[in-house]
C-alpha cells in the first residue's frame, strides 16, 4: 500500500518537474544539447614557411657571368642593332647600282651595241617603273630622283643612236646631216655619258 502511495506521488509531481527545467521556447537557440569535447583527439598541425631559394651571383658583373652579344649572327645585327629600318626609297635606289656600273663597263669595254642597248632597255624600264612610284611623292623632288631620271633620258637617247648608226652608216656620207652617227661623234657621247653614270653612282651611294 505504501508502495502504490509513493509511485502515484512521482508520477503526479515528474511532469511540474521537468515542465520547470524546460525553457519556454526554443528558437534562435539552436541545438540545446551537449556537444562532444572533440579537442581531446584533434591535434593540430603547425604551418610551415618555405622561403624561396636565391642564388647570389658574386661575380655578376664579370665577363664570366654575362652572356658575349652574338655579334656574328645576322639577325642579331639587322634587327637589334639597327635602331632605324632603310627606308624602301633607299632600297629601291641601291638595285640601280650594280645596273649602272655593269652599263659603264660595258662602254669602257667598247661592247657590242646589241649588248650596250639590251643592258640600257632594262635600266630604261626600271627607271619607268620607279618614275610611276615616286613620281607622286615627296622622294620626285630628291636630287637622287632627278639626277636617275635625266640619266635614263640620256641612256636611251645614246643607245637610240646608236641603233641608228649602225643601220644607216652604210648609207650615210659623214657630211652636216650626218655627222651625228659618225664614228667619233658616238664615242664622244659615250664619253659623256660614263662620266654622267659615275657621278649619278656616287650620288646613289651617297643617299644610303
Amino acid at each position: 500500500m505504501k508502495k502504490c502511495a509513493l509511485i502515484l506521488i512521482l508520477l503526479v509531481t515528474c511532469p511540474f518537474t521537468l515542465a520547470k527545467d524546460r525553457p519556454d521556447s526554443f528558437d534562435g537557440k539552436g541545438y540545446v544539447g551537449t556537444l562532444p569535447d572533440l579537442t581531446r583527439s584533434f591535434e593540430a598541425v603547425p604551418e610551415k614557411k618555405t622561403t624561396p631559394e636565391v642564388n647570389i651571383s658574386k661575380d655578376f658583373n664579370s665577363a664570366s657571368e654575362i652572356k658575349p652579344v652574338p655579334r656574328d649572327n645576322p639577325a642579331f645585327v639587322n634587327i637589334i642593332l639597327k635602331s632605324e629600318k632603310t627606308s624602301q626609297y633607299v632600297n629601291d635606289l641601291n638595285e640601280f647600282i650594280p645596273l649602272l656600273e655593269s652599263i659603264y663597263d660595258l662602254i669602257e669595254d667598247d661592247s657590242s651595241v646589241q649588248i650596250f642597248n639590251a643592258k640600257v632597255y632594262y635600266f630604261n624600264k626600271s627607271a619607268d617603273y620607279f618614275r610611276d612610284k615616286y613620281s607622286n611623292k615627296p622622294e620626285s623632288q630628291f636630287v637622287s630622283y632627278k639626277r636617275l631620271m635625266e640619266l635614263s633620258m640620256h641612256a636611251r637617247s645614246i643607245a637610240l643612236l646608236r641603233n641608228e648608226a649602225e643601220r644607216y652608216n652604210p648609207y650615210l656620207a659623214y657630211g652636216s646631216s650626218g655627222y651625228i652617227y659618225n664614228p667619233n661623234n658616238i664615242t664622244e657621247q659615250l664619253g659623256y655619258l660614263k662620266t654622267e653614270i659615275e657621278q649619278t653612282i656616287l650620288i646613289l651611294k651617297e643617299s644610303n
